[in-house]
């Protein structure tokens, strides 16, 4: 579109006082040459943001740069339809974190609104994606248990059509073999009464069951999947519009647990898992002669909490072992039971079932290691109790059951064959991994639940003990995966009330992705984000870096390693843009071109008026958020930084790196997202690739025969406000110590 900019500059909290706006004024008219520029004492009210619409209506403005508050805030006020639109953050990070009146001050508002200008300049307003298939609205659930039926049941009563892939012949999943339950009000157990779940589900009209099937293929993205489903010989093609994945558990294998505990050395030591299977609407007896039991021994964390087997809590153990407790004590009140644990957990009102175990007579023995004796038909356990500080033995016990955890099903899954080692080996050694030559066959394993069509694999990524979920802390339900949220025990383990919530929670987010995909537009974390990567093929060196560094598996290939976008995946990012060596990937309204021009833009004064200039390439999500919280408490910090917020760290093209010191900056300093096992980052590993792309920078200083220390990584969360301008101080420190840049003025 042909563009007409218009400038409003906002004096209002404190902005007038601090600047000289009518200067700040001169900077658009005068070297921007923008037509209209305006001031106004208070842009964000009702009264502002008219003025501004009179403009857009009356003199065919349409380009705004807005000049006030944080781009974080009033951005419904600042929300102008089929304008492009820019916010230059002079009160957070100008005024309210430097010295009003200063001529340091005002020459770092003048430089955001240079940046401003040349941002507007290279962008063009963004055009929403709509891919030539209609979209589906409808949803498929994988996995027929509890949680999946809950889902479907979910969806169906959203209006929203339902495909349920269950793999068993019957639906129910591990739920449907349990007879008894401890639900809310957890004042004791109660009948499973899951078949009249099953009946709604399979009664339901817009749920399409399909019971001994599995999903052979699964094509496309959000808004526009195939999913190619098997069931006793047949296939039905399906499309669908976004996936809840509640594929369910299966318990750890007790034959890895240590021998102390019992397993395998007599028949009347089993797990818990096998007292559900065993004893399902029948008495509780004795597995090794069906006789009455009337002392039973409980032993908790069997193989959890444990680095050398599950290291993480499977959540439901003890109300599950207090509920079986409770059982035996419900057939013969007469019984002993003893339940040996490390920590009772039994949060909230769960904890009343821990007082009912109490009251029916049940002992609780607190010990961290107790051991099983089994001996011919003897069998006994010995625990040290840590609250009586004695050694205590339970003898002539009928059975002992230990409490095994909970492993996502993700975890399982096929062999894979010899050929497809090869081609793993092959994908691993070209991304600088791990050589698997030494692993054997047996112990490289494949998911068999979605077999996806992607060029970065057929399952989700399996992440910390194999759970498939995205962002620990900012996306529950998320996959990295776009359209693809994984519910209830895959996700993480969970008893019944949270599976039936966690249900719920996904189809949300399966509804809101088809949404927001129906609309063109971007799912979290850039909810409504209608820009998208553009290609330009003609110059594309098949590289793959692209398609290797998407964290969501949003780009293919083809038999040339040309990327092939799919962009309903798409988080839009950027990643795969700071990725590409050729600078072919951009969006209408963020690019190489686009930074490098703002960047250009920075005013940088000769050596002589020692005012070196500092680029901070910030991230938008947490580092940017951070640098506004530093504002907003008054925190001062050096006058030399301009800030550029990027998408994603993982966005930065070393191209700008380039650029910077080539232009005379000083320093350069990367604010990006703590990266490694507890990661951060809201694209999952972008900080992470930035940090390692500046790896290599040390190229170009040497070329440009610079110091190392002119560039910096940290990492910063947005909680780390109060230290930030400690950081910025002390790199501005070290870059006075360094000296100014020897291309100054070239």
């Amino acid at each position: 579109m042909e563009k007409k900019t218009a400038v409003y500059i906002c004096t209002g909290c404190g902005i007038g006082d601090a600047l000289d706006t009518e200067q700040l004024s001169k900077v658009a008219t005068d070297e921007g040459s923008v037509p209209i520029c305006r001031n106004h004492n208070y842009l964000c009210s009702q009264e502002g943001v008219e003025f501004i619409k009179n403009d857009i209506d009356n003199e065919g403005a349409n380009t705004l740069i807005i000049a006030a508050c944080s781009h974080r805030v009033m951005y419904d006020a600042f929300n102008f339809e089929n304008c492009i639109v820019d916010r230059v953050n002079i009160r957070e990070q100008v005024v309210w974190c430097q010295k009003p009146g200063d001529e340091d001050t005002q020459m770092m508002a003048e430089d955001y609104l240079r940046m401003a200008m040349a941002k507007v300049d290279n962008m063009e307003l963004p055009e929403p994606y709509k891919p030539e298939e209609e979209i589906s609205r409808d949803i498929l659930v994988v996995g027929g248990g509890l949680t999946g039926m809950t889902s479907a049941l979910d969806a169906a009563k959203a209006g929203h059509s339902v495909v349920l892939v269950e793999k068993e012949s019957q639906l129910g999943g591990f739920q449907g073999r349990v007879q008894k339950v401890a639900t809310f009000p957890y004042k004791g157990t109660e009948d499973n009464d899951l078949e009249a779940l099953i009946q709604e589900v399979t009664q339901n009209e817009k749920i399409k069951v399909y019971t001994g099937a599995k999903v052979d293929k699964t094509v496309g993205g959000p808004g526009v999947f195939e999913a190619t489903i098997s069931q006793n010989g047949t296939t039905a093609e399906h499309r669908i519009g976004a996936i809840v994945l509640a594929a369910g558990w299966q318990p750890y294998d007790p034959k890895k647990l240590d021998e102390k505990l019992g397993f395998g050395a007599s028949p009347n030591v089993i797990t818990n898992v096998m007292f559900e299977e065993s004893f399902n609407g029948g008495e509780i007896s004795r597995p090794s002669d069906g006789k009455d039991v009337t002392n039973v021994a409980f032993l908790q964390c069997a193989g959890q909490r444990d680095p050398d087997h599950l290291p993480y809590c499977s959540s439901v153990c003890c109300v599950t072992a207090l509920k079986q407790a409770l059982q035996i004590k419900a057939q013969n009140q007469d019984a002993n039971v003893f339940v040996v644990y490390k920590e009772m957990r039994t949060p909230g009102q769960s904890e009343d079932l821990y007082r009912k175990a109490q009251e029916e007579g049940i002992t609780f023995i607190r010990c961290q290691s107790p051991e099983v004796k089994a001996s011919g038909e003897s069998l006994a356990v010995e625990a040290e109790d840590e609250l009586l500080g004695e050694a205590v033995i339970m003898e002539d016990l009928d059975m002992v059951v230990l409490a095994t955890g909970m492993v996502p099903v993700t975890a399982f899954g096929m062999d894979i064959t010899q050929e497809e080692k090869e081609k793993k080996e092959e994908d691993e050694a070209k991304k600088g991994e791990e050589d698997l030559d030494d692993i054997p066959l047996d112990v490289i394993r494949r998911s068999d639940l979605l077999n996806l069509e992607y060029r970065q694999g057929p399952e989700l990524p399996a992440l910390r003990y194999d759970f498939p979920d995205s962002h620990f802390i900012c996306f529950p339900y998320e996959s990295r995966r776009t359209g693809i949220y994984p519910a209830g025990c895959v996700r993480r383990p969970m008893g019944i009330a949270t599976a039936q919530e966690d249900a719920a929670g996904a189809v949300m987010k399966a509804i809101q992705c088809i949404e927001l995909t129906s609309q063109g537009a971007a799912v979290h974390p850039r909810v409504g984000d209608m820009s998208f990567p553009e290609f330009a093929m003609q110059r594309c060196t098949q590289c793959k870096r692209c398609t290797v560094e998407c964290p969501f598996g949003a780009i293919n290939e083809d038999e040339e390693a040309n990327p092939l976008p799919q962009i309903t995946r798409c988080r839009r990012c950027g990643v795969c843009m700071g990725a590409c060596p050729e600078r072919i990937i951009s969006f209408k309204n963020y690019s190489v071109q686009m930074i490098g021009a703002m960047i250009k833009a920075i005013n940088v004064p000769e050596e002589d008026e020692e005012k070196p200039r500092i680029l901070v390439l910030a991230c938008e999500n947490d580092a940017y958020a951070a640098l506004d919280m530093a504002g907003i408490n008054r925190m001062k910090y050096n006058a030399w930084i301009r800030v550029i917020p990027l998408r994603c760290l993982g966005s930065m093209n070393l191209v700008w790196i380039a650029d910077s010191l080539s232009k005379g900056i000083d320093g350069i300093i990367l604010l990006g997202c703590k990266h490694g096992d507890d990661y951060q980052c809201h694209f999952i590993k972008g900080s992470e690739l930035a940090d390692i792309r500046l790896s290599k920078v040390s190229e170009t200083l040497n070329r440009l025969a610079l110091e190392s220390e002119r560039v910096r990584f940290e990492t910063v969360s947005i909680i780390d406000y109060d230290r930030l301008p400690a950081v910025l101080d002390e790199f501005a420190e070290t870059i006075d110590e360094v000296g100014p840049n020897p291309f100054k003025g070239w």
